[in-house]
């Protein structure tokens, strides 16, 4: 049987950066995706933007890995020469109780080490730009845009120069925990084969709760209820009236942040997400119901009127891992160490969804020292 020192399930940004990390000091790290290639789900259908981590409680591994995780993220991206712009990001307020929240949210962003948001006015924000409406704004600096396929290509480059290994069309199966670590039976395009591994990672994003109910050992109790939650993205024809990026002040009727304004690496600007949840599926469905662009148009309009209906067009969709339901309060990222479920070696991730981008490196980070506290 072959032997290994980790096993990583998931190739998403999150699983790669904690391979990337591992790998520096376990010479065999084996990564494992059932897709074809690296980051074809949630990593890769999503806002790319760097968060600066204003929005999330105090002290949650939401706010503490997305300040960590944003600073090490930029440091990365400047040592590989990764593309990246820090646009900075508006938050908009269009009446006097949004004000508020954002007065709110400026403590709160100081609070989680968030200590660069700027007040604009609604004079500030006209000389941003004669198209953006609101009655004032908070500019977060530090926010900020990336090429997510090339930063996954370098987490996964450095990890192979480590000595690490990806395993695509690899299907997890099954595992069960040894005195040396674990027993793993994997499904390779239909070939079973069986190896142990010191460590497990369990970094399956959609699939998390999945492969925790393979693992033998891992109680019910210890795996929670994962919902799937699609997000749509509608992109928008020629030159953006913003040269940041634009987001309203969240309702309080929705989980996301509601439908904002980005642009990625080649200056697309693009409207999204909104949130809807949807049943979990074996396949997931990234179709686009244009029959969204009336809500999304209604949206868009309370910051930018002057939008032209025909320049909107369906873009892509993802789907996010939340272990916040429609009706729930927030719910932090799950990152369960032995001292949850009892099994030594063993991280499962659960709920892994923005910033999950953001906090990537610092979650690998917070997965080693996790696993250092066993030995």
């Amino acid at each position: 049987m072959e032997k290994v020192d980790a096993v990583v399930v998931g190739a998403g940004v999150v699983g790669l950066a904690i391979a990337a990390r591992l790998s520096c000091k376990l010479s065999n790290v084996l990564i494992i995706d059932k897709h074809q290639g690296f980051g074809e789900e949630t990593s890769s259908r999503n806002s790319e933007v760097i968060h600066a981590g204003i929005y999330y409680p105090e002290q949650s591994l939401k706010a503490n890995l997305c300040f960590e995780g944003k600073l090490a993220l930029y440091e990365f991206c400047q040592k590989r020469t990764i593309p990246f712009k820090p646009l900075g990001k508006l938050i908009v307020a269009q009446n006097a109780d949004q004000q508020a929240y954002l007065a709110d949210l400026q403590l709160r962003a100081r609070n989680n080490g968030v200590g660069d948001l700027m007040w604009q006015s609604h004079r500030d924000l006209h000389r941003f730009s004669s198209e953006l409406k609101a009655s004032a704004g908070l500019l977060s600096p530090s926010t900020g845009i990336i090429d997510s396929h090339s930063y996954m290509q370098s987490l996964l480059a450095e990890a192979e120069s480590n000595g690490a290994s990806f395993a695509a069309n690899t299907q997890f199966r099954w595992a069960e925990p040894t005195d040396k670590g674990f027993n793993l039976s994997l499904d390779i395009d239909g070939d079973v084969m069986s190896l142990q591994s010191r460590y497990l990672i369990n970094s399956a994003g959609l699939y998390s709760t999945d492969v925790a109910q393979n693992i033998d050992g891992v109680g019910n109790g210890c795996i929670p209820e994962l919902h799937w939650c699609k997000g749509h993205y509608f992109s928008y024809s020629g030159k953006s009236p913003f040269s940041r990026l634009v987001y309203p002040v969240p309702e309080t009727n929705i989980t996301g942040l509601g439908i904002h304004a980005t642009v990625d690496m080649g200056g697309q600007l693009k409207f999204g997400p909104d949130t809807q949840y949807i049943s979990r599926s074996t396949i997931p469905d990234y179709s686009i119901d244009s029959n969204l662009k009336p809500k999304f148009l209604e949206a868009i309009r309370r910051y930018f009127p002057g939008i032209d209906a025909n320049k909107l067009q369906p873009s892509y969709s993802g789907i996010r891992p939340k272990l916040q339901g429609p009706k729930d309060s927030f719910e932090d990222f799950r990152i369960d160490g032995s001292k949850v479920h009892g099994i030594e070696g063993l991280i499962n991730l659960f709920g892994i969804e923005s910033p999950g981008l953001t906090a990537s490196l610092a979650i690998a980070k917070h997965v080693e020292a996790l696993l250092a506290e066993e030995k």
